[in-house]
């Protein structure tokens, strides 16, 4: 049998996603948690590979098994095997044709700004955080060129180990609620340090240090060396990612949305 399962995940309290040899990564405690209930050894595959600090509202897996258990098992059973910063969320039984990773369809994150003149305490860890003023209608006016298939060269990471340069970003959204700016972006994929790249380029032009044009000159200059710094991946959620309707698995809904209102 083959299973899917939604994870969220406080991203602060891993060495990342994907698994690591001290066993701290988010995957080592989801696969331990999984072998614990199916009494044998359960490795799995995510849609996300994300990086230490990023969070997940809805990561993506699947993993292969033998042993048959309910679905209240994968779900509650796992859980209770988990430590409280990662938790599954739903689980559903797929054929072997789904797979997390390269059966996504799309893509969607989300980037929490914090707009303050002191940080908050209580918000650490939980959003990107600037001290100065934001204007975010020319953050819009910036990001419209940003929307479209392009060679994102100049927003990957010299680590990005990617065969190509070139995403489809069908969705770059701003939306204030009250001190936060909430970002979203939707693509086919990402490369690596892609969103928090264009999130500090972004914020550069909404401080007023870059013009809005400046996007658009980086995506034709495709050198990363001109770029704004990689911004923190503190305020970056994984929100989910879509597949072929038949398998049924939840992609993203409005409750990531509803999760930032409450931050308000």
């Amino acid at each position: 049998m083959r299973y899917a399962l939604t994870v969220a995940c406080d991203g602060s309290r891993f060495s990342g996603w994907q698994t690591q040899p001290g066993g701290t990564a988010a995957q080592d405690a989801l696969e331990r948690a999984l072998s614990t209930v199916a009494g044998e050894r359960i490795r799995t595959v995510c849609a996300g590979r994300t990086d230490a600090g990023v969070h997940a509202l809805r990561q993506v897996v699947h993993f292969d098994t033998d042993v048959r258990r309910p679905l209240s098992a994968w779900v509650r059973g796992v859980n209770a095997h988990l430590p409280q910063a990662l938790a599954v969320r739903s689980a559903t039984a797929v054929d072997a044709s789904f797979h997390a990773r390269y059966g996504a369809r799309r893509r969607r994150y989300r980037y929490l700004v914090y707009r303050s003149e002191v940080r908050h305490p209580l918000l650490a860890h939980r959003v990107g955080w600037t001290f100065r003023e934001v204007d975010v209608a020319r953050m819009r006016e910036a990001a419209q060129a940003l929307v479209g298939e392009h060679d994102f060269s100049a927003f990957r990471s010299a680590q990005c180990q990617a065969a190509s340069p070139v995403r489809r970003l069908e969705e770059l959204s701003l939306r204030e609620a009250g001190p936060f700016v909430v970002f979203t972006f939707v693509a086919n994929a990402f490369l690596h340090h892609m969103i928090r790249n264009l999130v500090g380029s972004l914020l550069a032009v909404g401080e007023g240090r870059r013009d809005p044009e400046w996007l658009d000159a980086l995506l034709a200059a495709r050198d990363r060396r001109l770029a704004a710094a990689t911004f923190a991946p503190d305020g970056l959620y994984l929100d989910g990612a879509q597949y072929d309707a038949r398998y049924a698995v939840p992609s993203w809904s409005d409750d990531g949305a509803a999760w930032f209102e409450t931050l308000r």
